[in-house]
């Protein structure tokens, strides 16, 4: 039986990375006192600040570096960091939102059958290491794409890399390598 190219593999994004810059120094005691929604920790030197609609926690320090998690895409991550600098904009800092990047992308993705990895390992040898002591996955490095997959044995994988199109062509290229090491039904 031949790994079909007919065969739809679902890939659900679960938390979009994004980093942006304001352009200007940020009073984190100013941001605790009058943002709405936020969490000041002086001791790290960081305010976090949630927005509801996109589901988004911003992490933001006095340089004006701010770090967005949680977005389901990388459209949602932009969104939510332009309203994030609105939501400064408002409180009175002269923000400009600038050097927008995606830097994380976090997915899932569910084989249509279970995996074998042991197997998986010893075939993948020195790009896939599995120990099973420390952590039920197997995990295999893509270097050219940047990406991390962990693989396991119920044929649950999940995807991180740089970008949406990493993570999916990630996929794309570690299907044939499982369906090799896939359990057979007994």
């Amino acid at each position: 039986m031949e790994p079909s190219n007919d065969v739809a593999l679902d890939i659900i994004i679960t938390n979009v990375v994004s980093v942006f810059r304001t352009r200007c120094h940020l009073n984190l005691r100013t941001i605790g006192l009058e943002g709405t929604n936020v969490i000041y920790k002086p001791e790290v030197g960081k305010v976090l600040m949630k927005l509801r609609k996109p589901r988004i926690t911003a992490t933001i320090w006095s340089s004006g570096k701010i770090i967005c998690t949680g977005a389901t895409s990388e459209e949602e991550a932009k969104l939510g960091a332009r309203r994030l600098a609105r939501c400064l904009q408002k409180i009175g800092f002269k923000v400009r939102f600038s050097e927008f990047k995606v830097v994380n992308v976090l997915a899932v993705c569910s084989m249509p059958f279970q995996i074998r990895l042991i197997e998986f390992t010893k075939n993948n040898r020195p790009i896939a290491s599995y120990e099973p002591e420390l952590h039920p996955a197997a995990s295999y490095r893509i270097k050219t794409l940047r990406s991390t997959i962990q693989v396991f044995s119920t044929g649950n994988i999940t995807v991180t890399g740089p970008n949406v199109q990493t993570v999916a062509s990630a996929v794309e290229q570690i299907y044939p390598l499982l369906f090799e090491s896939r359990k057979t039904p007994a």
